[in-house]
């Protein structure tokens, strides 16, 4: 696979060193157990994959290449580069100006831009409309595009299936920007419809067994379904792709949910299925794939607590968030500042939206044992402050660069 010159303010020595080792023990990635790092009062058991992806890693490449090369010129981006706030912020600094919000709002009028300007696509893609937008201002949409290149893949899938009469469903947050783009791509070639969740996913499906009206579909579904969607026709042939950084299993999930409803109202089979759903599952991305099958195996060990680091607007990171929850005491952050001492943190409630502050979240004993993993848009720099921030509350910084001699 290809490799990128990420800026060395991303990179740690340590975690470079720790990946390369399992690389070269585990080349078919099939092992998830942690790395396990002991430092006698304090271990650290990190997951066998995380930090940037391919594409996030794409992006930084080309976004700050462009930055270096044109000096003198006007540089926006549509929206975030990518959901981490120290990446963003450093762009920023470099005079990069945000066109919008990750929500969509304006930031900077489209009127302003000239055709002299650079515009830079963020890694999630955008939408058809706004690259029709670029064009008649004058700016060519796609001569700096950051789009990763499995979000890609997911497009290609959908307009692949929309062509051969099969509607599309996807599996997305509505008011993402990844999710926005891949609906905006999708409904120019087919009839496309949105689901959040399994829940969204098995009302959608009493629509297709005939157990809810039509009407009501418009209201339950407002805004996240094609123009012209006909309840009726539109639900008798689909397949399901997603936003890629959604849980894997959960999209997974969905589409199995579906098949098998589309199977029971269609009297179908596995040797005929395919006439009425249309096999999707080489969408999935790959690193939310592993990251989400590394955390998996990291709970498979005993710990006191998790530690997840990546920006509060990350949704890959969320989700391992969410699956770390499920089994121990976890705490969303997004640096090692927010580990503020060994008896206080502040870190984010993602269902609720909001920062908590909590005491004593390290446990009194002889030895605290904690997961650590990072979403997709997080540097291995910041990892590596993490742990450094953690062994201080220890008094064992010296420690590291020991710890780190043994995997180089």
């Amino acid at each position: 696979m290809k490799t990128f010159n990420v800026p060395i303010i991303y990179r740690s020595p340590l975690i470079t060193a720790i990946k390369n080792r399992r690389k070269q023990q585990d080349r078919m990635k099939k092992d998830f157990t942690p790395t396990v790092l002991d430092f006698g009062p304090l271990k650290i058991l990190l997951a066998r994959h995380f930090g940037f992806c391919y594409g996030v890693e794409n992006a930084i490449e080309i976004a700050f290449k462009t930055v270096e090369a044109n000096p003198d010129k006007r540089i926006f981006l549509l929206s975030e580069m990518i959901h981490n706030p120290h990446v963003n912020n450093d762009l920023l600094e470099k005079g990069v100006q945000f066109i919008m919000d990750t929500a969509g709002k304006q930031l900077v009028p489209w009127e302003s831009l000239t055709p002299e300007d650079i515009v830079i696509i963020p890694a999630f893609g955008t939408t058809l409309e706004i690259e029709e937008k670029l064009r008649s201002l004058g700016i060519a949409p796609l001569q700096y595009n950051t789009t990763c290149p499995f979000v890609e893949r997911v497009w290609n899938k959908a307009e692949q299936i929309g062509k051969q009469s099969y509607s599309v469903i996807v599996h997305g947050k509505p008011g993402h920007e990844e999710t926005r783009a891949t609906f905006s791509h999708s409904r120019s070639n087919t009839p496309t419809v949105v689901v959040k969740d399994i829940k969204e996913a098995q009302l959608l499906a009493t629509f297709i067994t005939g157990e809810k009206s039509p009407e009501e579909f418009y209201a339950l579904f407002k805004g996240q379904y094609s123009q012209g969607f006909d309840v009726i026709n539109d639900l008798q042939r689909v397949g399901v792709v997603n936003q890629t950084t959604m849980l894997a299993t959960e999209t997974q999930a969905i589409a199995d949910y579906i098949k098998n409803v589309i199977m029971d109202r269609y009297s179908l089979d596995a040797s005929n299925v395919n006439e009425r759903f249309a096999d999707t599952r080489d969408t999935l991305c790959y690193a939310t794939n592993d990251n989400q099958s590394a955390v998996t195996g990291l709970l498979e060990e005993s710990a006191d607590l998790a530690i997840v680091v990546g920006g509060y607007n990350s949704s890959n990171t969320s989700h391992l968030v969410e699956l770390c929850e499920v089994k121990l005491p976890t705490y969303f952050i997004s640096s090692e500042e927010k580990l503020v001492s060994a008896e206080e943190v502040h870190h984010w409630d993602f269902h609720h939206k909001q920062e908590l502050h909590s005491q004593a979240f390290l446990p009194a004993k002889e030895q605290v044992t904690i997961m650590l993993t990072s979403g997709a848009s997080c540097p291995d720099a910041m990892v590596e402050a993490v742990i450094r921030r953690l062994l201080s509350f220890y008094n064992l910084e010296d420690k590291m660069e020991e710890v780190a001699a043994t995997f180089e």
